[in-house]
Parts: structure tokens; sequence; C-alpha cells
């Protein structure tokens, strides 16, 4: 089996990277919209894509399978999704074990959320209880994965305050992590004053920005209250102006994700990572902008 690209390889100072993530769709139609959405966005050349898992690992065996399908059929570079949710280390071992076997060598290492019907994270019994650990694992358990953490940019919202997360991605930095992902945000600033601060705390890691285009407005503060992100004032107000038509509230948010993207990229970051909401149409026009300036 042919090994990936691991995404530290891929690095370049000169040609910053470009990913986007996926979420395992629930139906067969949907998969095969998604394979289409897929193969379209590949004229862009994505660096790597990302496959995640649902809440409380709910879609395992679908992202398995989407992370097949992107590798294999399509021929993307993939990083999966792993989390600490429901699963012993036995189990996270072996899975592991296979998806390097099949050539994968980028996972992202999670956490992860609890399933919906419990409010706080909870161990799985042999399991871990911090992401971490899990890269702590992963590192040991083969070498050669590329691992990637998440950071917050305005804060984990478990996290007591900015300085004790920062020091928990300290701790996952120093267990073994090979690049930093953020979340979302729509204020440049605060992921221009995340860099700052992690690198006063001694973390020399690269750290890509992720952006969300908002593309529904309950569905973005559904997603923002979840992740402790906020919506700037002038954002959020031309949302609700206009929520009565869905396709200006995309087109708002389109727009946005636009002028955040080029903002970053004049900035010199080593990358963008698109949470696309496996909305092609959206995810094709901010990797258009992206590769007219970075072929």
């Amino acid at each position: 089996m042919k090994a990936q690209q691991r995404i530290t390889s891929l690095l370049d100072p000169n040609r910053p990277l470009l990913s986007v993530e996926f979420f395992p769709p629930k139906t067969e139609e949907a998969v095969a919209r998604l394979s289409e959405s897929a193969s379209r966005l590949k004229q862009f050349q994505p660096d790597f894509v990302s496959v995640t898992y649902g809440a409380g690992g709910s879609t395992r065996e679908k992202s398995a399978r989407v992370c097949t399908l992107m590798k294999d059929q399509i021929g993307l570079n993939v990083m999966p999704h792993f989390t600490c949710v429901g699963a012993s280390r036995e189990e996270l071992g072996q899975a592991i074990d296979d998806f390097h076997a099949e050539g994968y060598r980028n996972i992202m290492a999670l956490r992860g959320d609890p399933p919906k019907d419990q409010t706080e994270f909870q161990v799985a019994p042999g399991g871990f209880k911090h992401a971490s650990e899990l890269v702590a694992f992963i590192r040991k358990r083969q070498p050669e994965i590329c691992t990637g953490v998440a950071g917050y940019p305005e804060k984990h919202p478990e996290a007591a305050s900015f300085e004790t997360d920062l020091d928990h991605l300290k701790i996952k930095v120093d267990a073994g992590a090979s690049f930093i992902t953020t979340q979302l945000f729509f204020d440049n600033q605060h992921y221009y004053d995340f860099v700052e601060k992690t690198r006063a705390r001694g973390i020399d890691l690269p750290i890509i920005p992720g952006l969300m285009p908002a593309l529904a407005t309950g569905q973005i503060k559904r997603i923002t209250n979840m992740c402790g992100s906020k919506i700037p004032p002038a954002l959020e107000s031309e949302l609700e102006k206009a929520e009565a038509d869905p396709k200006a509230v995309a087109e708002i948010g389109s727009n946005w994700a636009r002028e955040q993207l080029i903002d970053l990229m004049k900035n010199g970051v080593p990358g963008v990572h698109l949470y696309a909401l496996n909305k092609a149409e959206v995810a094709l026009e901010l990797m258009k902008t992206f590769r007219a300036r970075f072929a």
C-alpha cells in the first residue's frame, strides 16, 4: 500500500497549504453527492482533506468509509479524525495500526465531544481522558504518522481561562503533535493574537487557521455556541437582516469568509483549512480565490 504524504512534508513558506474538511453523510444518496463534490474540489488541488467523526464517535464506520472513498477512488491525501470518545486504548491502537497499514500518514487527534445524551465528556473504559494522551499514544504506536491537534483562538469553551487553555495546548505539543489547526473564527485578529500568544509559550509548530463560511443563521449560531467562537456584530447584523432570504444569507457568509481568506493570505499564514460543511459550491469559490494567488 502506497503511503500518503505527511502534512509536515508539504509545508513550504512560499506555498501555503490548502485543505478542506468533510463530515460523513447519513444516507447513501448523500455519500454519492459527497463523492461528486470531492471530485469537483480536486481540480483546485487541496493538499489534504480531513474527515470528522460525529459527536461521541457516532459515525466511526462511516468516517472510515468516506476516508477510503476519498483516498482510493478520488485520489486525495486524507487525514482521518480520531477521538477519545467511546473507545479503549486497544480499540484505538488497532484502528491506528489499520489506518497506517492502509497508507494513511496523517491523523487529527482530538478529545472529542460527548454523545448527544451526555452533557459532559466521560472517559471510556480503558480509554483516554485528554487529547494529549492520544497524541502520545499515536506517536509511540506509529511514529511515522503526522499528528494534528486543535487550537482555540477564542479559548476552548470548557477551559477555565485562556492561559489554562494555552497550558493544555502546550501539553499536546510536547506529547508529539506535528501541527495545529484552529477552531473557526470570524475575526482574523483572534488568529493573529493567538499565534503571538502561542509563540510566547514556546510553541513553534505551524498553526493553520480554520475558516467556516456562515451559510445559515441558525446553523452558525448553534456551531459558535458549541465551540466558543463569537460572531462579530457587523456580520451578525447582516445575517439577521437577510434571515428571511437563505440565498442572501449564504452570499453574506461566503463574502465574509472570502475577505478573511484574502487577509490571511496577505499575512503569510502556513495554510488555510476550510470547514466547508460538505457544501461544494462555497468551497469551490474559496479554493478558486486561494489558487488565484497560490497556484
